[in-house]
């Protein structure tokens, strides 16, 4: 029977919002990227930033069949990531439907620092936004809907 164990003194485990937007970095690409990562600091352990799935680029990663029980947090599920032919088993973990003292960690995603990445951004996103590139593109008439970015390249003298 598996036992469910609250956070105490004897075994503490703090989360708070990480001050910083972070990143997961995976053979030079970033799979994760948000300013809503939560990090898990647990007693004897480094801490761990648990990234929402809607930052992560899912479609690099697979659930795997393997499992594990925390009797603090509960059942984890593993993901397999395959990106550019390279595949890095069992990286990342979820607990889907964590305890109740860890139910804030729910549905988020963390990676283990070897093969992934995990480090604090240093500007804040990595390109223009979605609507931010919108407004410079046409709706079919040649116009576009913003004044053209300037170009990045001169023409030959």
């Amino acid at each position: 029977m598996e036992i469910q164990k609250t956070p105490g003194p004897d075994h503490p485990i703090d989360i708070a919002a990480a001050p910083r937007r972070m990143r997961a970095r995976y053979m030079g690409h970033v799979i994760a990227d948000s300013d809503n990562v939560l990090m898990l600091d647990e007693a004897g352990y480094h801490a761990v930033a648990y990234f929402p799935r809607k930052d992560v680029s899912m479609e690099y990663l697979s659930r795997s069949e393997r499992r594990s029980f925390c009797p603090y947090k509960g059942h984890a599920s593993y993901f397999t990531i395959l990106m550019d032919g390279k595949l890095a088993q069992d990286a990342g973990w979820s607990y889907e439907n964590p305890f109740p003292a860890m139910e804030v960690i729910g549905e988020r995603i963390a990676f283990f620092p070897h093969p992934v990445e995990v480090y604090a951004a240093e500007e804040t996103r990595l390109g223009p936004s979605p609507d931010e590139v919108v407004l410079h593109t046409d709706a079919g008439d040649g116009v576009s809907q913003d004044p053209h970015w300037p170009p990045t390249t001169q023409e030959p003298a």
